[in-house]
């Protein structure tokens, strides 16, 4: 996982209270989920009724079960730029491999000063592109194999 320098990681919990505490609260939280665009809270020390996106929800429960299992994480706004180091340590590339797959131009980029910046979501639409192309290719390797008898 990447860490950026203006996202802020959320560590793991430090102590075994701690993640046992975050383990039941993702699992109560998910039990509460509807199907409903929205969900409502209501915080014990305040009479107040909160109404967040069920989305934000979804998103809360994951955290609880990562930091449960002693997961660093960090939250990327979708438009954020990562620096190419970043972005190679994302892709788990060398950052000399990922400036060639800029300069070919697979992946959009664009310059700030001298430095070249990649948005957050271009890098999640190449991997998905690299995944569903490693995949056919997996395939299609399968199938000859499966035809010339070699497995």
């Amino acid at each position: 996982m990447i860490a950026l320098r203006h996202e802020q990681l959320i560590t793991p919990p430090a102590t075994p209270q701690e993640s046992e505490l975050a383990r039941t609260s993702s699992r109560l939280l998910a039990a509460c989920i509807g199907h409903g665009p929205t969900a409502r809270l209501r915080v014990i020390d305040g009479k107040q009724t909160i109404e967040v996106p069920v989305a934000a929800l979804r998103m809360l429960v994951d955290i609880l079960a990562n930091m449960a299992a002693g997961n660093a994480m960090s939250l990327v706004p979708i438009h954020a730029e990562l620096t190419t180091q970043e972005a190679a340590d994302f892709l788990n590339v060398s950052r000399p491999y990922l400036i060639g797959v800029l300069d070919r131009g697979e992946l959009p980029h664009h310059k700030v000063g001298t430095h070249r910046r990649v948005y957050f979501r271009d890098l999640l639409a190449y991997r998905e592109a690299q995944l569903k192309a490693n995949k056919a290719g997996l395939a299609e390797l399968t199938r000859l194999s499966q035809e010339l008898g070699l497995y």
